[in-house]
């Protein structure tokens, strides 16, 4: 298998194709796999947000191996050790939130290689037995896996430019929700001023040579945001994704949603 196949989500980015994301925020191993074979690129295990383990993203590794969709990981906070679990579990890519200076995005960087490029400490058993490319585990790591760092406060916009020109940082990833809340504007994603900070975000990654993502709720989205130069996206969860099918299903039934009011005892 080449590695354009193994690794889709950087050979599409790097021929200007568009990447899309399932995200997971349940502990469903057959989800996932379900999900890993109808035609996204990755996963987005959500470990920052949702009560997703360790062990579940191992299972979620294993029950996908072989399927076509990357597996990444977002971790909760930039530190070596948060990033060396997930990798050692396999994923072929890690997500790092509120990379807010040019430290952390480095440290996002230098985590997920293996000294001299980077910090990574050794200890990958578990991710040689399922890696998808066969041969020297730590040389495919270090080419192959996918550094992602999402940019979602203000305070970055002061230090952009460096955070964007960081070696070893693939994709600088625009949360649109957490920036607009650090901006005072309570999640409003058509503030004008939330959407001059996203274009300075985007302008600073493309001069530096990043790819560019964000979130997209709906195809709609999708084909504006890629007028702008965006080719991520992440893509409803997995419970978003139910809610969308069963929707169009019902609507087209003339069967309303109940009561919001109404909540499953569940």
């Amino acid at each position: 298998m080449s590695s354009s196949q193994s690794f889709p989500v950087l050979a599409r980015l790097r021929a200007g194709q568009p990447v899309f994301a399932a995200t997971i925020t349940t502990s469903s191993v057959e989800a996932a796999a379900h999900l890993a074979n109808l035609g996204f690129h990755f996963l987005w295990i959500e470990m920052e947000h949702s009560p997703v383990t360790l062990e579940t993203l191992r299972l979620m590794v294993l029950g996908t191996r072989g399927l076509p969709a990357q597996v990444f990981a977002r971790v909760p906070v930039i530190e070596y050790w948060t990033a060396k679990r997930v990798l050692d579990q396999g994923v072929t890519g890690v997500i790092f939130p509120f990379t807010s200076t040019p430290d952390l995005a480095k440290r996002a960087a230098d985590a997920c290689h293996y000294p001299p490029l980077g910090r990574r400490g050794s200890g990958a058993g578990n991710a040689v037995r399922t890696w998808p490319e066969p041969g020297n585990y730590y040389d495919s790591a270090d080419r192959n896996v996918a550094v992602m760092c999402v940019v979602e406060e203000a305070a970055a916009l002061a230090h952009i430019d460096e955070i964007c020109a960081t070696p070893g940082v693939d994709i600088i990833f625009i949360g649109t929700s957490d920036l607009s809340f650090s901006m005072g504007l309570r999640g409003r994603q058509d503030a004008p001023e939330l959407l001059d900070a996203i274009d300075t975000i985007a302008a600073a990654a493309q001069r530096h040579g990043k790819f560019l993502g964000r979130p997209a709720a709906n195809a709609a989205q999708v084909r504006a945001f890629r007028e702008k130069g965006f080719l991520l996206f992440q893509l409803p969860t997995e419970m978003g994704l139910m809610e969308l099918g069963a929707r169009q299903l019902l609507d087209s039934l003339d069967i309303q949603a109940p009561n919001p009011a109404t909540r499953s005892q569940y």
